[in-house]
Order: C-alpha cells, then structure tokens, then sequence
C-alpha cells in the first residue's frame, strides 16, 4: 500500500529531485474493499465481446484553429474550459450515405469547414451555410494523402500511383506499379521511423513519394489455405546478409505534371529515410544511412531537378546510428531547422541553419527527448515530451529556444500525450497515472494553465482488482536501475507461496513498464491473477527510453544480457517468500517469444513452464533493416549468430514449453518455429506447437480471446499446484 509519505512526495512536483520517483523502492495500488465481480476474458481481452465495458471513458479531441472540437460519431462539437459543448454539426445533415464524423477534419483555421469522407467522396462542408462547398472522389485510393493547401490528394491503387486535384481531375503517375515495384508506401519494412510513402510540399504544389524495387529480394513462400486448393502467397522478406531491395525517392511538380527523381546515385542499397521539404518547397531533405547502420548524412536536393545540393551534417558510431525524425523548420525563420540526435548518449534536439552549421544544442542532460509535438510561434518556444522527471514518465514541457529553459506543462506525474493548437499556443493533454485511469486537459502552453475537460471513473470499480506494485532492482551490471512491475492477486497472503510468471518482452524500441494505469499492466495479467497467479515483468536493458548505451549493450549479441537482466529479477523473486520458486513460467511474444525460449533453454532448471509466441529462433532469418543493425550481418559476426540462436538449445528443453504463431506470420516468418521443432525432434525433446491459420504475428479480433485462453489454459495444466499437492 502506499504509505503517506511516498504519496505526499509524488504529488509536490516542484520539489521533487530528478530521479527521486525511481529510488522508490515499492509503490502498490490496491483493491476496492466493495468489489465483488470477476473478470472473462471477453471482458478484458483485445477482441473481447464485452472489452470495451472495462475501458475508460474517452474523449477524441481535435483542433480547429484555437478552438478545440469534440469527435463524435453523430455530430462535431466544440467544447470550452467549462466543458460546455456547442454543436456544429450533425452527420445527418449530408445526407442518408453519410455515417460517422469520428475522422472529422477541420484543416481551415476560422473557416467553419469540415473535411470528410465516407469512402466515395471527400468534401468540405460549411456548417454555417448548410452546404458542401467543394468535394472530390475518393474511391479506390490507398495509402491517401491529402493536402489542405492545394486540395490534391496522392493515393495507390492497384500498385500504381495517382494524383487528384482539386477540380477532381485523376492523374497517373506510374504505370509499372506491381508487387515488386512498390509506389507510395512505407519502405524498408516501416524501419527508421518510416510509416508511409507521400510526403507533400506544405504548398501542396509538390509531392515526394518512394518507389521501391524488390524484384531482387526473395520470396517466403506464404501459402494461403482457405481456397479449395491451397494458394501460393509469397512475401517479399530480404533476411539479414542477404539482397535487399533499392529505394529512390520521386518529387512530383502538380503545375508542371513532371516527375523527376532525386539523384542520390551509389550504392543502391543504402536507406533512404526522414522525407521533407523546405518551406518554400523548393529543397528536399532526407537522411542516407549506409547499409551497416553506422554512417549518417542528412542531405539536400533540389526539388526541381533532383540534383544534389548539399551534405549538412554527418553522424556516425561504432555501433549504429538511427535516424527516426524528419529535420523541422523553425515557423518565424526559414533559415533554422530542428534536429534530433543520440549524438551525446540521448535523444535531444539541436538548432542548424540551412548551411549545415551547427547553433547549438537545445536541450541536453541524462534524459530522452520523447517527442517533438512542434512550436509556440508567439514565444517562440519548442513543446516537447521527455523522461526528465522519471525514466518511467513523459511529461510535456515548452522550452525557450533563445535560452534553453524548460518550463513544465503538466502535474508532473504519469504518462501524457499532447496536441497542439494552429498557433501552439494551446494543447490537450491526454494521461494516465499509476491510480488514474484516464484525464483529458486544455493547457495554456505559454503559462502551464489547465482545465479538465475529462476525468474518467474507474471502469473496474465492480471488479475484485488485484493489486499492481512497481519499484526498481540493479541490472547483472551491479549498477543500472531496472523497473518492473507486480501483479498480485486480489486476496494476497504473505504467508502463502504462488505461482509465478514472468512476462518478458526486453527487445529494443519497446518497454513493459511505466506510470501510466496500473503501471500499464496487460489485461491478461489481471486475468491470471485472478487465477492466483504472481506476475512480474522486468524491462532490462536493452529497451527504450534510457539512452543509446542502455540499448546499445546488446549490440551483436541479441538476448545475452536481457537474460542476464532477467535472472537478476528471479534473484529477486526467490527473495520473496510468497513466491513459489519451483513453479516458475514465463510467456513472451516477438521478441518476447525469442527470450523465453532463451530462458527455458539456457536456464532449464528455473522455469517449469513457458509460452512463446511468434519467436525469432535464428537472427539470420530475420529482416535487414532491424537484423543488421543490432546483429550486423551473419559473415560479420558469426560468432554472435552463434550464440543467440536457439537451435543448438533445443537439446536443452526441459520443461513444459508450447510454441504459438500465426500460419502467415510476414514479421517472424514460420521458418523460425518449425526449425525450432526439427531440432528438438532430433535432440527427443517435446515442446507442443499451436497455429493460427492465416493469421499474422498477432492475432487479431476475437482470435485474440482464443489466443489468451490457450496461453491461460497451459499454465493452469502444467505451472498450478494440483490439489492433492
């Protein structure tokens, strides 16, 4: 429970020394006494019948101008700082074809236009006048992007790219469009912060789009079972060491109606990542990252021409370098851009002019700037998220660009996610805390003022809750602060000795454990402590948010110290004497597939029990992009390979293991799970295998249920103590 003085310490933000939150030895949020209901899994699971009765009340937010509006599915509304709403418009004003207004758009600051569509049309309609002003077709796109300023929208649509304008005039793009020549889309597998494949001048007058050759990769022979004769369904998947495919980068000029590319020569299978334009729309800057990840350049081409311009800065390291964040322009003064860097061991912003020079740093110290959410034009102030506080928070702060000072906008606890206004002046603060399940604010972004706007009671309150508990134990290195997070169960006694089952992810670009809700406790934790089940769940290093050389200790030796990280934490459970350490499972999926099959087999004699779900088994087999950059390829580093691979291990199985994956799993492809299974076959071991038909990794709707069930079931046999025992 928490005890006053830890309570009374976490709510004086401003008093509160930087790491202070993460020397809390053990914070625990307990049980309503009232509660009486048990949970279903069709309550708590993703894909539940009944999941979203157990959610918390939401509001979707989006801004018009300075004022912000309401999504609704009937109508859009604005709402003020006394929560009053004001309704602009109903959906059934456009007629019976129109539906919903949840992905309403308000793209005119002062104008009283919405932007919709109902996936035949798009229009512009003006709630003040009862009419829609302008529309355009929209039928058959895919992978849309549309511009506000020129009303063109760029889109797919059987493998070829096009553009509308605003008059609806179609024009085509491409013609040798297919699944191996790839147009507008997200490349390199969605690596390097990439997740589509358009990018508009803010004009709206030129668009930037990739095209990605992957004639030269290979196919995984994918087959599709649902036909009466089972189909050939090949995925393109370029593995580590092997061809990957060729990227270049196209602009499109809307007056001229040319196509040029930008001319970023040899070698070809560099990555190409982090598209954007100048103001004026007159350069366009990525980042080139060389294949082995470890030599950076952000360059600049012209846009009319597609001939290179410039170098403007260069990064490399020993390891690697991860470009995740377009460069961004400074509104007030076109000559200045923002850019983010690790340079200096972690994530901060630096100012450069457009020559490449180097102002200086913007933010700097032992944190991780999360995110750029944009600008305060009028203060001429940077709003960003970060980990200043806690490794295990992001908060919202406006720093000053001339001085550097950082200025709080938020309580100081918990997770928070801002939008900004047009002007940045105002955001909405959505987030979450330990014992908050969710708050909505409006926040003055010049002063930190706030009003609520949303604060959700707690949708569990008629449930028996188990209790959630967080606190901090030393890394294998005797020094690095690791946090995990325990679930118990509702009717916990000290005296008595549980089951116990680590939940393990421990892979780069993710993390298990923060301060948001129950400490962002999965719901089947809840599930299995209801079962009368001990979880606990550790990130080690090697995860997010902590810095380049937190993640970076496991360079080419992928799961070696996130196992060592891990027995630290069974160190720490075999402390306890309310925990069975005879009866230890642990479940992981993805990467957490691949540690605990690692666990199972490299520490046979600690877990009795395992799940693992979609899990690598051999690097080789897995992506370039993500492989190499961890691993460096199988010729350079064979040695590494070797020792993370998981197929010399299956000689070492010995207790209750079963493999899940889905059948048409793109991401970890099959070949890993049935290797996996030949060699315990030749070694006599005998873990069990469940598949998902034409499922990918992971499992969606109501399959999910079906998925925690299975998982649930094969503790409860084989972890549980029997009654007799």
């Amino acid at each position: 429970m928490r005890d006053a003085k830890t309570e009374d310490l976490a709510m004086k933000k401003t008093k509160l020394p930087l790491r202070l939150l993460a020397l809390i030895a053990l914070t625990t949020l307990t049980l309503p006494m009232a509660a009486q209901k048990a949970f279903t899994l069709e309550e708590l699971n993703y894909g539940g019948r009944d999941f979203r009765k157990t959610l918390p009340e939401n509001i979707w937010l989006t801004w018009w101008g300075e004022v912000l509006m309401v999504q609704g599915a009937e109508e859009g509304s604005s709402i003020d700082t006394k929560k009053q709403r004001d309704v602009k418009f109903r959906i059934a004003e456009l007629g019976e074809e129109w539906h919903s207004a949840y992905d309403a758009q308000y793209p005119y600051p002062g104008q009283p236009l919405v932007l919709l569509t109902n996936g035949r049309q798009r229009v512009l309609y003006n709630w003040q006048t009862k009419q829609k002003e302008w529309q355009q077709t929209c039928s058959g796109e895919e992978e849309a992007e549309w511009n506000n300023a020129s009303r063109a929208v760029a889109y797919v649509r059987d493998h070829q790219l096009y553009v509308r304008d605003a008059d609806d005039h179609e024009r085509q793009l491409t013609t040798d469009g297919s699944r191996e020549i790839v147009y507008g889309q997200a490349v390199h597998r969605n690596e390097f912060g990439i997740n589509g494949g358009l990018f508009w001048s803010a004009d709206g007058q030129r668009l930037a789009f990739y095209r990605m050759d992957q004639s030269m990769v290979a196919d995984y022979p994918q087959v599709d079972i649902f036909d009466r004769i089972a189909q050939y369904a090949p995925d393109k998947y370029p593995m580590a060491g092997e061809t990957s495919h060729q990227v270049t980068v196209g602009v499109y000029d809307l007056k001229s109606g040319k196509t040029v590319y930008l001319q970023t020569g040899e070698p070809a299978d560099r990555y190409l990542t982090n598209i954007t334009f100048s103001p004026d729309a007159s350069t366009v800057y990525l980042f080139e990252l060389n294949r082995d990840q470890n030599d950076c350049r952000l360059v600049s081409y012209d846009a009319k021409t597609g001939a290179r311009k410039a170098e403007l800065c260069r990064e490399t390291h020993p390891k690697y370098v991860e470009p995740l964040h377009p460069i961004v322009f400074l509104p007030w003064d076109r000559s200045k851009f923002v850019l983010q860097s690790q340079r200096d061991g972690y994530n901060h912003l630096y100012l450069y002019d457009t020559n490449g020079k180097l102002i200086k740093q913007l933010t700097k110290g032992s944190f991780v700037v999360m995110e750029m959410l944009g600008f305060n034009q009028k203060k001429k102030s940077i709003i960003i998220a970060s980990n200043e506080r806690n490794p295990i928070q992001r908060n919202l702060y406006a720093v000053d660009i001339a001085s550097g000072k950082r200025t709080p906008l938020d309580n100081g606890r918990g997770i928070h996610y801002g939008v900004l206004s047009a002007s940045g002046e105002q955001l909405y603060d959505k987030y979450t805390e330990p014992t908050v399940p969710r708050k909505a604010d409006v926040v003055n972004t010049a002063n930190g003022q706030s009003h609520n706007l949303l604060t959700a009671a707690d949708p569990w309150a008629d449930y028996i809750q188990p209790s959630f508990e967080s606190g901090t134990i030393k890394a294998a290195d005797g020094q690095t602060d690791l946090y995990y997070r325990m679930v118990k169960p509702a009717d916990f006694d000290p005296a008595k000795k549980y089951p116990t089952i680590v939940y393990v992810y421990g892979g780069p670009h993710a993390h298990l454990v923060d301060a948001s809700w129950h400490w962002s406790s999965r719901s089947w934790e809840t599930y299995m402590a209801q079962k009368g089940y001990i979880l606990f769940i550790l990130d080690s290093r090697g995860s997010e948010h902590r810095g380049r050389d937190f993640e970076q200790v496991t360079f080419r030796q992928l799961g070696q110290v996130e196992m060592q990280d891990q027995m630290k934490g069974v160190d720490f459970l075999r402390s306890l004497p309310y925990v069975d350490a005879d009866r230890l499972g642990v479940h992981g999926w993805s990467y957490g597939g691949f540690m605990t099959i690692s666990l199972m087999t490299n520490y046979p004699d600690v877990f009795k029990v395992g799940v693992a779900g979609g899990p690598v088994i051999d690097w080789k087999w897995y992506e370039v992009m993500y492989g190499e950059r961890y691993m460096d390829t199988p010729a350079q580093n064979p040695e590494g390979y070797a020792k993370t691979s998981l197929l010399a291990q299956a000689k070492n199985l010995k207790g209750k293991l079963q493999i899940i994956t889905g059948y048409n799993d793109p991401t970890v492809v099959p070949q890993h799970c049935l290797s996996f299974i030949a060699e315990c076959i030749k070694a006599g071991t005998q873990p069990d295998f469940f598949v998902y038909p034409g499922e990918p990794h992971n499992m969606r709707g109501h399959q999910s249920v079906h998925l925690h069930e299975r998982i649930t079931q094969y503790f409860e046999d084989y972890l549980k103590p029997l009654e007799h025992e």
